[in-house]
């Protein structure tokens, strides 16, 4: 199974430069995962067709807030992946986000908010943020991610040049 990650899209609506990405990157996943702050509902139109499921984040309308749950858990083959976007500083932001889940046993930990790409291992879970794929103020990198799942669970992260690489 693969799963396509993005995160801060930070869009107003339909985004034809997201919408090629997705078509390049995300065409033979078998999920969407988005780590909120889509900003409105209309940026998921650019995986018509396609399941998605995501979280709202910190900067997002009232219009995602109200559709959108903070954080869910999603079953991925044998394992549980915590989606969630987050919030305040970058430092300590992982273990204030494992703490979201402390009721819940999860393999792997799906974030954003940072805008900064992460693919690392932490006491047995899989911290995963796949970056922003438009931002150009707090990271020089744009970024989506791909989750492989298989007898393990492993993530990649995918550097965009001009919105599309």
């Amino acid at each position: 199974m693969k799963i396509g990650v993005i995160s801060d899209t930070h869009l107003k609506g339909f985004d034809e430069t997201l919408k090629r990405t997705a078509e390049a990157h995300f065409g033979g996943v078998d999920l969407i995962l988005h780590a909120g702050d889509l900003v409105e509902p209309g940026v998921l139109g650019v995986f018509s067709g396609r399941t998605v499921l995501a979280v709202a984040g910190n900067m997002d309308s009232r219009a995602v807030r109200e559709t959108l749950p903070g954080k869910r858990v999603i079953h991925a083959g044998r394992f549980r992946i915590g989606l969630i976007h987050g919030w305040g500083s970058p430092a300590g932001i992982e273990e204030r986000l494992l703490e979201e889940f402390s009721s819940e046993t999860i393999d792997c930990l799906v974030y954003g908010h940072t805008h900064r790409a992460v693919n690392h291992r932490k006491a047995g879970i899989l911290f995963f943020n796949p970056g922003s794929p438009t931002d150009r103020f707090f990271s020089s990198r744009r970024s989506i991610g791909i989750l492989d799942i298989g007898h393990e669970i492993t993530g990649s992260i995918i550097d965009l040049k001009d919105g599309v690489s």
